[in-house]
Protein backbone atom coordinates (compact mmCIF):
# COMPACT_ATOMS: atom_id res chain seq x y z
CA UNK A 1 0.00 0.00 0.00
CA UNK A 2 2.88 2.47 0.67
CA UNK A 3 5.43 2.50 -2.58
CA UNK A 4 9.31 3.48 -2.39
CA UNK A 5 10.53 6.98 -3.05
CA UNK A 6 12.32 8.10 -5.46
CA UNK A 7 12.71 11.01 -7.79
CA UNK A 8 14.94 12.75 -10.84
CA UNK A 9 16.58 16.23 -10.84
CA UNK A 10 16.28 20.25 -11.54
CA UNK A 11 13.38 21.88 -13.17
CA UNK A 12 10.03 21.86 -14.62
CA UNK A 13 10.34 21.17 -18.31
CA UNK A 14 8.99 23.90 -20.96
CA UNK A 15 6.07 22.43 -22.37
CA UNK A 16 4.68 21.63 -18.37
CA UNK A 17 2.52 24.64 -16.52
CA UNK A 18 3.72 25.25 -12.67
CA UNK A 19 0.79 26.84 -11.93
CA UNK A 20 -0.40 28.84 -8.70
CA UNK A 21 0.41 29.63 -5.49
CA UNK A 22 -2.72 30.27 -3.28
CA UNK A 23 -4.55 29.87 -0.34
CA UNK A 24 -1.84 31.75 1.89
CA UNK A 25 -2.78 35.36 4.22
CA UNK A 26 -1.69 37.88 2.69
CA UNK A 27 2.22 38.38 2.47
CA UNK A 28 3.05 34.97 3.40
CA UNK A 29 5.41 32.93 2.29
CA UNK A 30 4.05 30.28 -0.78
CA UNK A 31 6.09 26.72 0.39
CA UNK A 32 8.01 25.77 -2.66
CA UNK A 33 7.91 22.67 -4.66
CA UNK A 34 10.93 20.81 -4.39
CA UNK A 35 13.26 21.21 -7.53
CA UNK A 36 13.37 17.19 -8.01
CA UNK A 37 10.14 16.40 -6.68
CA UNK A 38 9.04 19.60 -9.76
CA UNK A 39 11.37 17.02 -12.20
CA UNK A 40 9.65 13.88 -10.93
CA UNK A 41 5.84 15.09 -11.69
CA UNK A 42 7.10 16.78 -14.77
CA UNK A 43 9.18 13.48 -16.58
CA UNK A 44 5.93 11.02 -15.52
CA UNK A 45 3.73 13.98 -17.05
CA UNK A 46 6.09 14.10 -20.38
CA UNK A 47 5.99 10.19 -20.78
CA UNK A 48 2.50 9.69 -20.77
CA UNK A 49 2.51 7.75 -17.08
CA UNK A 50 0.13 10.74 -15.76
CA UNK A 51 -2.49 12.59 -17.51
CA UNK A 52 -1.87 15.81 -15.28
CA UNK A 53 -0.75 16.16 -11.54
CA UNK A 54 -2.01 18.78 -9.11
CA UNK A 55 0.30 18.70 -5.93
CA UNK A 56 -0.53 20.98 -2.64
CA UNK A 57 2.35 21.67 0.01
CA UNK A 58 1.25 22.77 3.80
CA UNK A 59 4.35 24.42 5.45
CA UNK A 60 2.13 25.36 9.16
CA UNK A 61 -0.34 27.92 8.13
CA UNK A 62 1.25 28.64 4.33
CA UNK A 63 0.26 26.61 1.72
CA UNK A 64 0.84 26.74 -2.04
CA UNK A 65 -0.73 24.56 -5.13
CA UNK A 66 1.03 23.32 -8.11
CA UNK A 67 -0.66 22.24 -11.54
CA UNK A 68 1.11 19.88 -14.27
CA UNK A 69 -0.56 19.21 -17.96
CA UNK A 70 0.73 18.70 -21.02
CA UNK A 71 0.59 21.55 -23.87
CA UNK A 72 -2.62 21.71 -25.42
CA UNK A 73 -4.60 21.05 -22.44
CA UNK A 74 -5.97 23.42 -19.76
CA UNK A 75 -3.50 23.63 -16.76
CA UNK A 76 -5.09 21.79 -14.02
CA UNK A 77 -4.79 24.22 -10.63
CA UNK A 78 -6.59 23.80 -7.14
CA UNK A 79 -10.33 24.37 -8.19
CA UNK A 80 -9.92 20.86 -10.45
CA UNK A 81 -11.77 18.39 -9.63
CA UNK A 82 -10.54 14.46 -9.14
CA UNK A 83 -11.67 11.59 -7.95
CA UNK A 84 -10.28 11.43 -4.16
CA UNK A 85 -11.03 6.56 -4.12
CA UNK A 86 -10.12 5.51 -0.29
CA UNK A 87 -8.84 8.99 1.03
CA UNK A 88 -12.73 8.82 1.68
CA UNK A 89 -12.22 6.57 4.07
CA UNK A 90 -10.72 9.20 6.44
CA UNK A 91 -14.05 11.53 5.66
CA UNK A 92 -15.93 8.18 6.93
CA UNK A 93 -13.91 7.79 9.74
CA UNK A 94 -14.11 11.36 10.77
CA UNK A 95 -17.94 10.57 10.93
CA UNK A 96 -17.39 7.80 12.88
CA UNK A 97 -15.46 10.22 15.95
CA UNK A 98 -17.77 12.34 15.82
CA UNK A 99 -20.65 10.34 16.70
CA UNK A 100 -18.48 9.30 19.39
CA UNK A 101 -17.65 12.44 20.35
CA UNK A 102 -21.48 13.31 20.62
CA UNK A 103 -21.63 10.25 22.50
CA UNK A 104 -23.89 8.70 20.07
CA UNK A 105 -22.43 5.83 19.11
CA UNK A 106 -18.88 4.15 20.79
CA UNK A 107 -15.96 2.44 19.02
CA UNK A 108 -16.77 -0.40 20.96
CA UNK A 109 -20.53 -1.12 19.31
CA UNK A 110 -21.46 -4.65 17.61
CA UNK A 111 -22.03 -2.87 13.71
CA UNK A 112 -25.31 -5.67 14.09
CA UNK A 113 -26.43 -2.92 16.30
CA UNK A 114 -26.93 -0.04 13.86
CA UNK A 115 -28.39 -2.36 10.70
CA UNK A 116 -31.76 -4.25 12.54
CA UNK A 117 -32.75 -7.06 10.68
CA UNK A 118 -29.30 -8.02 9.17
CA UNK A 119 -27.45 -10.86 10.00
CA UNK A 120 -23.75 -9.99 10.24
CA UNK A 121 -21.37 -12.68 10.77
CA UNK A 122 -19.17 -13.56 13.87
CA UNK A 123 -16.14 -15.35 15.28
CA UNK A 124 -16.99 -17.84 17.65
CA UNK A 125 -19.97 -15.47 19.30
CA UNK A 126 -17.75 -12.27 18.92
CA UNK A 127 -19.67 -9.41 16.86
CA UNK A 128 -17.28 -7.12 14.16
CA UNK A 129 -17.65 -3.48 16.23
CA UNK A 130 -17.30 -0.17 14.52
CA UNK A 131 -13.61 -0.25 15.40
CA UNK A 132 -13.10 -2.98 13.52
CA UNK A 133 -14.04 -1.59 10.52
CA UNK A 134 -12.29 1.67 11.25
CA UNK A 135 -8.83 0.14 11.45
CA UNK A 136 -8.63 -2.28 8.46
CA UNK A 137 -9.14 -5.68 11.19
CA UNK A 138 -13.12 -6.73 10.68
CA UNK A 139 -11.81 -9.90 9.40
CA UNK A 140 -14.01 -9.35 6.41
CA UNK A 141 -12.54 -9.31 2.60
CA UNK A 142 -11.39 -6.82 0.54
CA UNK A 143 -14.44 -6.82 -2.05
CA UNK A 144 -17.63 -9.07 -1.23
CA UNK A 145 -17.90 -11.90 -3.77
CA UNK A 146 -21.21 -10.94 -4.91
CA UNK A 147 -19.95 -8.16 -6.48
CA UNK A 148 -20.43 -8.72 -10.45
CA UNK A 149 -21.48 -5.14 -11.98
CA UNK A 150 -23.08 -5.05 -14.99
CA UNK A 151 -20.81 -1.81 -15.95
CA UNK A 152 -17.12 -3.30 -15.19
CA UNK A 153 -16.02 0.23 -16.04
CA UNK A 154 -17.82 1.40 -12.92
CA UNK A 155 -17.97 -1.55 -10.85
CA UNK A 156 -19.61 -0.38 -7.66
CA UNK A 157 -22.61 1.59 -9.11
CA UNK A 158 -25.38 -1.19 -8.65
CA UNK A 159 -24.11 -3.06 -5.81
CA UNK A 160 -26.86 -1.74 -3.49
CA UNK A 161 -28.35 -2.96 -0.05
CA UNK A 162 -29.30 -5.64 -1.20
CA UNK A 163 -26.39 -7.36 -2.60
CA UNK A 164 -24.88 -6.49 0.97
CA UNK A 165 -27.40 -7.98 2.91
CA UNK A 166 -27.00 -11.06 1.20
CA UNK A 167 -22.85 -11.31 1.17
CA UNK A 168 -22.84 -10.20 4.74
CA UNK A 169 -25.85 -12.98 6.24
CA UNK A 170 -23.69 -15.69 3.88
CA UNK A 171 -20.36 -14.66 4.98
CA UNK A 172 -18.21 -16.71 7.37
CA UNK A 173 -15.24 -14.91 9.10
CA UNK A 174 -12.12 -16.85 9.36
CA UNK A 175 -10.82 -15.42 12.17
CA UNK A 176 -11.63 -13.49 15.13
CA UNK A 177 -12.71 -9.54 14.36
CA UNK A 178 -9.92 -7.23 15.54
CA UNK A 179 -7.29 -10.22 15.16
CA UNK A 180 -5.01 -8.53 12.34
CA UNK A 181 -4.97 -5.99 9.96
CA UNK A 182 -6.53 -6.67 6.27
CA UNK A 183 -7.56 -3.69 4.28
CA UNK A 184 -11.11 -3.88 3.37
CA UNK A 185 -13.12 -1.69 0.83
CA UNK A 186 -15.93 -3.80 2.04
CA UNK A 187 -15.53 -2.99 5.50
CA UNK A 188 -15.35 0.75 4.96
CA UNK A 189 -18.23 0.88 2.75
CA UNK A 190 -20.35 -1.33 5.39
CA UNK A 191 -18.74 1.47 7.88
CA UNK A 192 -20.54 4.33 6.10
CA UNK A 193 -23.45 1.77 5.19
CA UNK A 194 -24.13 1.69 8.74
CA UNK A 195 -23.90 4.59 10.30
CA UNK A 196 -25.97 6.28 7.26
CA UNK A 197 -28.94 3.62 8.43
CA UNK A 198 -28.39 4.34 12.11
CA UNK A 199 -28.56 8.44 11.75
CA UNK A 200 -32.07 7.88 8.63
CA UNK A 201 -29.89 10.41 6.58
CA UNK A 202 -27.48 8.79 3.12
CA UNK A 203 -23.73 9.03 3.87
CA UNK A 204 -23.40 11.54 0.98
CA UNK A 205 -25.31 13.98 3.12
CA UNK A 206 -23.30 13.15 6.67
CA UNK A 207 -20.56 13.81 4.81
CA UNK A 208 -21.74 17.59 3.40
CA UNK A 209 -23.46 18.13 6.77
CA UNK A 210 -20.73 17.23 9.12
CA UNK A 211 -17.43 17.96 7.29
CA UNK A 212 -17.95 19.93 3.91
CA UNK A 213 -20.19 23.00 5.42
CA UNK A 214 -18.64 23.01 8.08
CA UNK A 215 -14.81 23.12 6.75
CA UNK A 216 -15.99 25.56 3.63
CA UNK A 217 -15.11 22.44 1.12
CA UNK A 218 -17.32 23.74 -1.83
CA UNK A 219 -16.08 21.35 -4.52
CA UNK A 220 -15.98 17.86 -1.98
CA UNK A 221 -18.82 15.46 -2.65
CA UNK A 222 -19.94 11.89 -3.63
CA UNK A 223 -22.18 13.69 -6.33
CA UNK A 224 -20.76 16.04 -9.30
CA UNK A 225 -22.57 19.46 -8.85
CA UNK A 226 -22.88 21.41 -12.45
CA UNK A 227 -19.70 23.50 -11.07
CA UNK A 228 -17.77 20.44 -9.91
CA UNK A 229 -18.36 18.49 -13.46
CA UNK A 230 -17.15 21.89 -14.87
CA UNK A 231 -13.72 21.73 -13.52
CA UNK A 232 -13.57 17.58 -13.43
CA UNK A 233 -10.40 16.35 -14.98
CA UNK A 234 -11.25 13.70 -16.93
CA UNK A 235 -10.10 10.34 -15.86
CA UNK A 236 -7.78 7.55 -17.70
CA UNK A 237 -6.86 3.93 -16.71
CA UNK A 238 -2.99 3.10 -16.10
CA UNK A 239 -2.63 2.94 -19.82
CA UNK A 240 -3.90 6.46 -20.39
CA UNK A 241 -6.94 5.45 -21.95
CA UNK A 242 -9.92 7.77 -21.20
CA UNK A 243 -12.02 5.65 -18.25
CA UNK A 244 -15.49 6.45 -17.44
CA UNK A 245 -16.33 7.50 -13.77
CA UNK A 246 -16.87 6.01 -10.50
CA UNK A 247 -20.17 5.99 -8.96
CA UNK A 248 -20.88 4.36 -5.64
CA UNK A 249 -24.12 2.66 -3.56
CA UNK A 250 -24.46 0.85 -0.93
CA UNK A 251 -20.30 0.91 -0.90
CA UNK A 252 -20.00 4.90 -0.70
CA UNK A 253 -17.85 5.02 2.28
CA UNK A 254 -14.95 2.92 1.38
CA UNK A 255 -14.45 5.80 -1.82
CA UNK A 256 -17.23 7.67 -3.17
CA UNK A 257 -15.99 11.26 -3.20
CA UNK A 258 -14.20 14.09 -5.15
CA UNK A 259 -12.60 16.75 -4.33
CA UNK A 260 -9.97 19.09 -5.27
CA UNK A 261 -6.56 20.64 -4.04
CA UNK A 262 -8.06 23.65 -1.90
CA UNK A 263 -10.54 21.50 0.05
CA UNK A 264 -8.09 18.98 0.50
CA UNK A 265 -5.39 21.28 2.01
CA UNK A 266 -8.15 23.24 4.70
CA UNK A 267 -9.07 19.80 4.99
CA UNK A 268 -5.45 18.35 6.19
CA UNK A 269 -4.78 21.98 8.01
CA UNK A 270 -7.37 21.27 10.53
CA UNK A 271 -6.26 17.83 11.36
CA UNK A 272 -2.69 19.03 11.82
CA UNK A 273 -4.11 21.84 14.15
CA UNK A 274 -5.93 19.26 16.13
CA UNK A 275 -3.15 16.67 17.19
CA UNK A 276 -4.78 16.35 20.32
CA UNK A 277 -7.23 16.61 22.43
CA UNK A 278 -10.84 15.72 23.10
CA UNK A 279 -11.84 16.88 19.06
CA UNK A 280 -12.62 14.18 17.14
CA UNK A 281 -10.08 15.23 14.24
CA UNK A 282 -7.64 13.94 17.35
CA UNK A 283 -9.14 11.01 17.51
CA UNK A 284 -9.08 9.85 14.06
CA UNK A 285 -5.41 10.25 13.91
CA UNK A 286 -5.28 8.34 17.74
CA UNK A 287 -3.02 5.08 16.96
CA UNK A 288 -5.49 2.27 17.91
CA UNK A 289 -4.36 -0.99 16.50
CA UNK A 290 -0.91 -2.52 14.52
CA UNK A 291 -0.64 -3.02 10.40
CA UNK A 292 1.13 -5.19 8.62
CA UNK A 293 3.57 -2.80 7.67
CA UNK A 294 7.03 -2.34 9.21
CA UNK A 295 6.44 0.00 12.32
CA UNK A 296 2.65 0.55 11.14
CA UNK A 297 0.03 2.00 13.31
CA UNK A 298 -3.36 2.76 11.77
CA UNK A 299 -5.61 4.94 14.15
CA UNK A 300 -9.19 5.75 12.65
CA UNK A 301 -8.81 4.92 8.94
CA UNK A 302 -5.26 7.32 8.68
CA UNK A 303 -2.18 5.29 8.77
CA UNK A 304 0.85 6.06 10.69
CA UNK A 305 4.17 5.33 10.62
CA UNK A 306 8.06 6.29 10.00
CA UNK A 307 9.14 7.94 6.85
CA UNK A 308 12.66 7.85 6.89
CA UNK A 309 12.93 8.25 10.36
CA UNK A 310 9.90 10.94 10.27
CA UNK A 311 6.23 9.94 11.49
CA UNK A 312 3.88 10.76 9.39
CA UNK A 313 0.01 10.08 8.88
CA UNK A 314 -0.98 9.47 5.60
CA UNK A 315 -3.32 8.03 3.62
CA UNK A 316 -3.66 7.70 -0.44
CA UNK A 317 -6.62 6.42 -2.97
CA UNK A 318 -7.27 5.06 -6.42
CA UNK A 319 -10.48 4.35 -8.87
CA UNK A 320 -10.50 3.29 -12.51
CA UNK A 321 -9.21 6.83 -13.85
CA UNK A 322 -7.51 8.44 -10.62
CA UNK A 323 -4.78 8.47 -7.67
CA UNK A 324 -4.26 10.53 -4.66
CA UNK A 325 -2.48 11.05 -1.45
CA UNK A 326 -3.03 13.08 1.58
CA UNK A 327 -0.97 12.99 4.26
CA UNK A 328 1.20 15.18 6.62
CA UNK A 329 4.19 14.79 9.32
CA UNK A 330 2.65 13.59 12.73
CA UNK A 331 4.04 17.20 14.23
CA UNK A 332 1.79 19.02 12.28
CA UNK A 333 4.54 21.05 10.23
CA UNK A 334 4.32 19.64 6.88
CA UNK A 335 1.61 18.47 4.53
CA UNK A 336 0.84 17.53 1.03
CA UNK A 337 -1.82 16.72 -1.11
CA UNK A 338 -1.24 15.23 -5.14
CA UNK A 339 -4.12 14.44 -7.15
CA UNK A 340 -3.81 12.66 -10.92
CA UNK A 341 -6.35 11.80 -13.19
CA UNK A 342 -4.34 8.20 -13.86
CA UNK A 343 -5.12 4.73 -12.18
CA UNK A 344 -1.28 5.16 -11.26
CA UNK A 345 0.31 5.86 -7.72
CA UNK A 346 1.39 8.85 -6.69
CA UNK A 347 2.92 7.76 -3.49
CA UNK A 348 6.12 8.30 -4.47
CA UNK A 349 5.68 11.73 -5.39
CA UNK A 350 4.13 12.24 -2.19
CA UNK A 351 6.51 10.89 -0.11
CA UNK A 352 9.39 12.74 -1.81
CA UNK A 353 7.61 16.15 -0.92
CA UNK A 354 6.22 14.97 2.43
CA UNK A 355 10.27 14.13 3.62
CA UNK A 356 13.12 15.54 2.30
CA UNK A 357 15.56 12.70 1.24
CA UNK A 358 13.87 10.42 -1.48
CA UNK A 359 17.03 8.92 -3.77
CA UNK A 360 16.72 10.24 -7.23
CA UNK A 361 14.04 8.64 -8.98
CA UNK A 362 15.35 7.55 -12.14
CA UNK A 363 13.97 9.16 -15.29
CA UNK A 364 12.32 7.24 -18.10
CA UNK A 365 13.46 7.50 -21.45
CA UNK A 366 11.65 6.35 -24.93
CA UNK A 367 12.44 3.18 -27.04
CA UNK A 368 11.73 2.65 -30.46
CA UNK A 369 9.39 -0.15 -30.98
CA UNK A 370 11.68 -2.00 -32.57
CA UNK A 371 14.12 -2.24 -29.70
CA UNK A 372 11.58 -3.07 -27.28
CA UNK A 373 10.31 -5.85 -29.14
CA UNK A 374 13.33 -7.62 -29.03
CA UNK A 375 12.74 -7.93 -24.95
CA UNK A 376 9.74 -9.93 -25.18
CA UNK A 377 9.83 -13.65 -24.40
CA UNK A 378 9.74 -15.84 -20.83
CA UNK A 379 12.87 -15.98 -19.04
CA UNK A 380 13.95 -18.81 -16.13
CA UNK A 381 14.25 -16.96 -13.03
CA UNK A 382 14.55 -20.33 -10.90
CA UNK A 383 12.82 -23.59 -11.22
CA UNK A 384 9.24 -23.06 -11.80
CA UNK A 385 9.83 -19.47 -11.33
CA UNK A 386 9.38 -17.70 -14.89
CA UNK A 387 9.54 -13.84 -15.93
CA UNK A 388 7.48 -13.02 -18.37
CA UNK A 389 8.28 -9.62 -20.85
CA UNK A 390 6.38 -7.92 -23.01
CA UNK A 391 6.39 -4.23 -24.95
CA UNK A 392 3.79 -1.69 -23.90
CA UNK A 393 3.32 1.50 -24.68
CA UNK A 394 5.82 3.43 -22.37
CA UNK A 395 8.21 0.22 -22.05
CA UNK A 396 7.95 -3.17 -20.62
CA UNK A 397 5.11 -4.86 -18.68
CA UNK A 398 7.14 -7.90 -16.55
CA UNK A 399 4.92 -10.69 -14.45
CA UNK A 400 6.45 -13.39 -12.48
CA UNK A 401 4.99 -16.65 -12.01
CA UNK A 402 1.69 -16.05 -9.62
CA UNK A 403 2.04 -12.47 -9.14
CA UNK A 404 0.69 -9.55 -10.64
CA UNK A 405 1.77 -7.67 -13.92
CA UNK A 406 4.37 -4.76 -13.03
CA UNK A 407 5.51 -1.95 -15.48
CA UNK A 408 9.01 -1.34 -16.31
CA UNK A 409 10.46 1.95 -18.20
CA UNK A 410 13.98 2.00 -19.87
CA UNK A 411 16.44 3.92 -18.27
CA UNK A 412 18.87 3.20 -21.80
CA UNK A 413 18.73 0.91 -24.11
CA UNK A 414 18.99 -2.80 -22.40
CA UNK A 415 18.38 -1.06 -18.98
CA UNK A 416 14.92 -0.83 -16.95
CA UNK A 417 13.80 0.20 -13.46
CA UNK A 418 10.24 -0.70 -12.18
CA UNK A 419 8.76 2.15 -9.94
CA UNK A 420 6.20 0.10 -7.75
CA UNK A 421 9.12 -2.28 -6.23
CA UNK A 422 12.48 -1.72 -5.79
CA UNK A 423 14.40 -3.43 -8.75
CA UNK A 424 15.92 -3.00 -12.24
CA UNK A 425 16.13 -4.89 -15.09
CA UNK A 426 19.76 -5.57 -17.20
CA UNK A 427 19.00 -7.31 -20.81
CA UNK A 428 22.33 -9.48 -22.26
CA UNK A 429 22.47 -9.71 -25.75
CA UNK A 430 24.80 -12.16 -27.58
CA UNK A 431 27.05 -11.55 -30.47
CA UNK A 432 24.52 -11.19 -32.94
CA UNK A 433 22.83 -8.48 -30.99
CA UNK A 434 20.04 -10.96 -30.56
CA UNK A 435 18.37 -10.51 -26.40
CA UNK A 436 20.01 -13.98 -24.54
CA UNK A 437 19.21 -13.62 -20.76
CA UNK A 438 18.24 -10.57 -18.08
CA UNK A 439 19.67 -10.02 -14.82
CA UNK A 440 17.03 -9.13 -11.79
CA UNK A 441 18.66 -6.37 -9.82
CA UNK A 442 16.36 -6.57 -6.10
CA UNK A 443 17.19 -6.28 -2.52
CA UNK A 444 21.14 -6.49 -3.02
CA UNK A 445 21.01 -9.22 -5.21
CA UNK A 446 21.60 -10.23 -8.70
CA UNK A 447 19.50 -12.68 -10.31
CA UNK A 448 20.65 -13.90 -13.71
CA UNK A 449 17.98 -15.65 -15.99
CA UNK A 450 17.93 -17.38 -19.41
CA UNK A 451 15.69 -16.15 -22.29
CA UNK A 452 13.51 -19.04 -23.01
CA UNK A 453 13.21 -20.44 -26.54
CA UNK A 454 9.67 -19.60 -28.13
CA UNK A 455 7.22 -22.19 -27.25
CA UNK A 456 6.61 -24.63 -30.15
CA UNK A 457 3.74 -23.77 -32.29
CA UNK A 458 1.06 -25.74 -31.02
CA UNK A 459 -1.74 -27.22 -33.16
CA UNK A 460 -4.67 -24.70 -33.57
CA UNK A 461 -8.42 -26.79 -34.49
CA UNK A 462 -10.95 -24.63 -36.48
CA UNK A 463 -14.07 -23.72 -34.40
CA UNK A 464 -17.64 -23.70 -36.14
CA UNK A 465 -18.89 -19.62 -36.01
CA UNK A 466 -21.74 -20.11 -33.99
CA UNK A 467 -19.47 -21.36 -31.11
CA UNK A 468 -17.11 -18.91 -31.41
CA UNK A 469 -19.67 -16.05 -31.21
CA UNK A 470 -20.78 -18.22 -28.05
CA UNK A 471 -17.65 -16.81 -26.13
CA UNK A 472 -18.20 -13.45 -27.18
CA UNK A 473 -18.65 -10.94 -24.08
CA UNK A 474 -17.43 -9.55 -20.83
CA UNK A 475 -15.72 -11.32 -18.00
CA UNK A 476 -15.24 -9.29 -14.82
CA UNK A 477 -11.74 -10.15 -13.27
CA UNK A 478 -11.51 -7.90 -10.61
CA UNK A 479 -12.40 -4.49 -9.37
CA UNK A 480 -12.26 -2.18 -12.41
CA UNK A 481 -10.67 -5.19 -14.29
CA UNK A 482 -12.44 -6.63 -17.16
CA UNK A 483 -11.31 -9.23 -20.31
CA UNK A 484 -13.84 -8.64 -23.31
CA UNK A 485 -14.17 -11.33 -25.95
CA UNK A 486 -15.37 -9.93 -29.57
CA UNK A 487 -15.88 -11.99 -32.56
CA UNK A 488 -14.84 -9.85 -36.06
CA UNK A 489 -14.43 -11.28 -39.66
CA UNK A 490 -14.01 -14.86 -38.57
CA UNK A 491 -11.53 -14.46 -35.69
CA UNK A 492 -12.23 -13.75 -32.11
CA UNK A 493 -10.45 -11.52 -30.29
CA UNK A 494 -9.68 -10.52 -26.32
CA UNK A 495 -8.85 -7.45 -24.61
CA UNK A 496 -8.34 -6.64 -21.10
CA UNK A 497 -9.47 -3.34 -19.36
CA UNK A 498 -6.39 -1.25 -20.25
CA UNK A 499 -4.04 -3.52 -22.27
CA UNK A 500 -3.82 -3.57 -26.32
CA UNK A 501 -5.80 -6.35 -28.20
CA UNK A 502 -4.74 -9.55 -29.14
CA UNK A 503 -5.86 -12.65 -31.77
CA UNK A 504 -7.44 -15.72 -29.92
CA UNK A 505 -6.68 -19.36 -31.27
CA UNK A 506 -8.21 -22.44 -30.55
CA UNK A 507 -6.45 -24.89 -29.19
CA UNK A 508 -9.54 -27.40 -28.20
CA UNK A 509 -13.58 -26.42 -27.94
CA UNK A 510 -13.87 -23.88 -25.29
CA UNK A 511 -9.98 -23.72 -25.04
CA UNK A 512 -8.09 -20.69 -26.53
CA UNK A 513 -5.01 -19.14 -26.13
CA UNK A 514 -2.43 -16.46 -27.54
CA UNK A 515 1.49 -17.37 -27.52
CA UNK A 516 1.88 -13.36 -28.16
CA UNK A 517 0.37 -12.32 -24.74
CA UNK A 518 1.67 -15.71 -23.48
CA UNK A 519 -2.44 -16.38 -22.15
CA UNK A 520 -4.79 -19.28 -22.28
CA UNK A 521 -8.36 -18.91 -21.92
CA UNK A 522 -10.63 -21.95 -20.69
CA UNK A 523 -14.39 -21.04 -21.45
CA UNK A 524 -17.18 -22.87 -18.40
CA UNK A 525 -20.48 -23.34 -19.08
CA UNK A 526 -23.70 -23.51 -17.15
CA UNK A 527 -26.44 -26.74 -16.90
CA UNK A 528 -27.94 -25.44 -19.67
CA UNK A 529 -24.48 -25.00 -21.65
CA UNK A 530 -24.34 -21.41 -22.06
CA UNK A 531 -21.12 -20.05 -21.38
CA UNK A 532 -20.90 -18.04 -18.24
CA UNK A 533 -17.04 -17.74 -16.78
CA UNK A 534 -13.75 -17.80 -18.05
CA UNK A 535 -10.59 -19.07 -16.43
CA UNK A 536 -7.42 -16.76 -17.47
CA UNK A 537 -4.02 -18.82 -17.08
CA UNK A 538 -0.61 -16.72 -17.82
CA UNK A 539 2.67 -16.45 -15.83
CA UNK A 540 1.56 -19.71 -13.67
CA UNK A 541 -1.49 -17.04 -12.37
CA UNK A 542 -5.00 -18.28 -13.26
CA UNK A 543 -7.55 -15.86 -12.64
CA UNK A 544 -11.51 -16.53 -12.78
CA UNK A 545 -13.97 -14.01 -14.26
CA UNK A 546 -17.92 -14.34 -14.16
CA UNK A 547 -19.33 -12.92 -17.50
CA UNK A 548 -21.41 -9.72 -16.91
CA UNK A 549 -22.43 -8.69 -20.55
CA UNK A 550 -22.87 -9.97 -23.85
CA UNK A 551 -21.90 -7.87 -26.83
Amino acid sequence: MIDPSRKPDMHSKPFLFSVLSMICATACAAPQLDANVREMIASRVDNGELSSVVIGIIDGDDSAVYGFGKVGAAAPDAHTVYEIGSVTKTFTALLLAKAVQNKTLTLDEAVADLLPGYTLPKYQGKPITLLDLATQSSGLPRLPSNMLPKQPANPYADYGAAELKTFLADYTLPRAPGASYEYSNLGFGLLGYAMSAQAGRPYADLVREQISVPLGMESTGATLTPTMQARLAPGHDAAGTPVANWDMDALSGAGALRSDAQDLIRYLQTLMRQRSGDSAYALVQTPQRSTSMRDGRIGLAWHLNPLRATPIVWHNGMTGGYASYVGYTADGKRGVVVLTNTAASVDAIAMASLVPGAPPERKAVPLAAEVLADYDGRYQLAPGFILSVHPSARGLTTQATGQQTIAAYASARDEFFLREVDAQLSFQRDATGAVQSLTLHQHGRDMPAKKLPPAPPRASVTLAPAMLRGYVGTYMLSVGMAATVTFENGALYGQATGQPRFQLEASAPDEVYSDAAGIEVSFRRDAQGKVTRLLLRQAGQEIGGSRIADK
